[in-house]
């Protein structure tokens, strides 16, 4: 229950504020929004308020608002050249219409990580010597599975004290792929249990999935609006690189891409550790929507972009044809996608 409300939640809001930018700016410019939509067809329930449809549908894996005379996920080719529809506006108007979704979700993640600084303080720079305390564990990682837990003092590792962080992680990165016994203490309670670190592709190093623990300071609004911001960049940088190097085929799509199926797991995961890490988890998934949305697929934010970009340097829209057939071969290739990460997110979460 817990994973399916987290999930609910976290999917339910990136979905919403996403539609929300599309929407309030395509109200701004006077384009007629006929239906703002929680959800792919079919329909399930809603109410018609003035021109627009605001209803939930069935399919829970995103969700859309239709534009009159826009060619989107509906293939709706009809384009009367009204004054309120989409393709009427100037190309300005209408590119700032689409980026206003992933914005909005840009914004959102900056809003909710200002949030939890704000809840729970900023991180200090840590001790010359900091100890061996578990501060997060990862989602589907080796630590998870031996259930260590925030707060746990790791004592020992196989057998040898590990009185420093850096003394425990020194000897985790020693075994990787090999069955190794942890000891460590919580609430004063000795506990043990074996685990097998996994291999670093990187630098071949075993590791167990944990995040060092960081003694946090009270932070007022204005600071924590600052690490909000600051944070967002940084993460961006890193998203970018990432996909960066997914398209060059540094990394594995089966290893660095997660769906549905993994995301509520995450999501539940966060949820039971927190409401500050669901929070958390919240922002990271906002802002990897939000990069992923601008890519020049079609389909996405970032494809609709791409056609704006070919109408500015020919100086004409690209014709109706045209764009329902890449619209078309779009939507194949991204549910063929999507059938392959769930698939994928079957095999690893069980």
């Amino acid at each position: 229950m817990t994973t399916a409300l987290a999930f609910i939640f976290v999917l339910g809001l990136l979905i919403f504020v996403h539609e929300l930018g599309h929407f309030l700016i395509a109200k701004l410019v006077g384009i007629r929004v006929e239906r703002f939509s929680l959800g792919y067809p079919p329909r399930m329930i809603g109410k018609k308020i003035g021109d627009t449809d605001y209803c939930i549908s069935w399919v829970p894996l995103g969700g859309y608002v239709k534009m009159a005379g826009m060619i989107d996920e509906s293939l709706d080719q009809k384009i009367e050249g009204q004054p309120w529809e989409f393709q009427s506006k100037p190309i300005w108007q209408r590119a700032l219409v689409i980026f206003a979704g992933p914005f909005m979700n840009v914004v959102l993640t900056a809003i909710l990580i200002a949030g939890v600084t704000y809840y729970a303080g900023i991180p200090e720079a840590p001790l010359s010597s900091p100890p061996s305390v578990v501060g997060d564990v990862l989602p589907q990682m080796p630590a998870d599975s031996l259930g260590l837990k925030k707060g746990d003092e790791i004592l020992s590792v196989n057998g040898t004290p590990t009185p420093t962080w850096e003394t425990m992680t020194r000897e985790i990165h020693r075994f990787p792929e090999q069955r190794i016994v942890i000891e460590w203490e919580r609430n004063g309670i000795t506990m043990q249990g074996e685990v097998t670190p996994r291999r670093d592709p990187s630098d071949g190093k075993g590791r167990i999935g944990i995040a060092q623990y960081l003694p946090r300071r009270a932070a007022g609004l204005g600071e924590s609006l600052v690490n909000g911001v600051e944070s967002t960049i940084v993460m961006t940088k890193v998203f970018c690189i990432s996909i960066g190097r997914l398209l060059t085929g540094q990394d594995s799509i089966k290893s660095s891409l997660a769906g549905p199926v993994a995301i509520a797991k995450m999501a539940g995961d966060s949820a039971r550790s927190g409401f500050d890490n669901l929070l958390y988890f919240t922002a990271i998934i906002s802002l990897n929507l939000a990069v992923i949305n601008l890519l020049p697929i079609p389909v996405l934010d970032g494809g609709h972009l791409l056609f704006l970009f070919f109408e500015l340097i020919l100086r004409r829209p690209v014709s109706v044809r045209v764009r329902l057939i890449v619209q078309q071969v779009g939507m194949a290739l991204l549910f063929a996608l999507m059938v392959f990460i769930i698939f994928n997110d079957i095999r690893r979460v069980f």
